[in-house]
């Protein structure tokens, strides 16, 4: 458990990796876009087992209930899903796979990238950022954490960074993913206390589609 927060950039290595073959794949089997974006957008809440998504739609629950601070708390743990956790949840998948049928397939790498930055920065979250709650799944991480994960990530970061700043649309992720970071940080605590597992879930989902929007746009505008 100590070390557990250093292999979590992996899952999205893994996802990252199987994205790209599989993009590939099926651009060289002929299927069009509108298939490949399918593929890609289901992809990710596969592997994972929809964890990040379950975070990103509770959160959303919660946040947009404009209640007090307890009471989002309380609706981050219900297991059944309101109004705006729907409308939310629909509106991320409409608007990934609307961004996959834009994706040129040679862009598929950035957006590989984005499933291992968002997972990176969710794990310096988790240790950095106040907890909201002493008994979740996210403080109990945290406080199992060696004092060595922090630096190890830190390291994982600048690794992805270095590689990602070979392009300048590289450095447009890179610099969308911080915004992101900082607008989750500012939620978290002025709406929730400090973060739990769920509001880390939603940075790493609202993070990938960020950088898969930032790789879009940017695509088009040098065109």
């Amino acid at each position: 458990m100590r070390y557990t927060l250093c292999f979590f950039p992996l899952v999205g290595v893994v996802i990252g990796l199987l994205s790209v073959l599989c993009s590939r794949a099926l651009v060289y089997l002929g299927f069009g876009s509108i298939f490949r974006a399918g593929i890609l957008t289901a992809l990710p809440l596969v592997i994972s087992g929809g964890i990040h998504f379950d975070g990103f739609i509770d959160t959303s629950d919660a946040l947009f209930s404009r209640r007090e601070r307890e009471e989002k708390l309380r609706i981050l743990k219900d297991p059944h899903i309101g109004a705006f956790a729907l409308m939310h949840g629909i509106l991320y998948i409409l608007l990934t796979f609307c961004l996959f049928t834009e994706l040129e397939e040679g862009d598929i790498w950035l957006v590989a990238f984005g499933y291992v930055i968002s997972r990176i920065l969710s794990a310096i979250g988790v240790i950095t950022f106040p907890e909201a709650k002493k008994d979740g799944m996210a403080a109990f991480t945290a406080k199992s954490a060696d004092k060595k994960v922090i630096a190890i990530l830190i390291a994982e970061l600048f690794v992805a960074a270095v590689v990602l700043s070979g392009t300048v649309r590289g450095i447009m992720c890179l610099f969308a993913s911080v915004l992101v970071f900082m607008y989750c940080r500012h939620i978290s605590i002025r709406h929730f206390g400090g973060i739990t597992g769920d509001i880390a879930g939603y940075f790493t989902e609202l993070c990938e589609l960020m950088i898969l929007a930032v790789t879009v746009i940017s695509g088009r505008m040098m065109l």
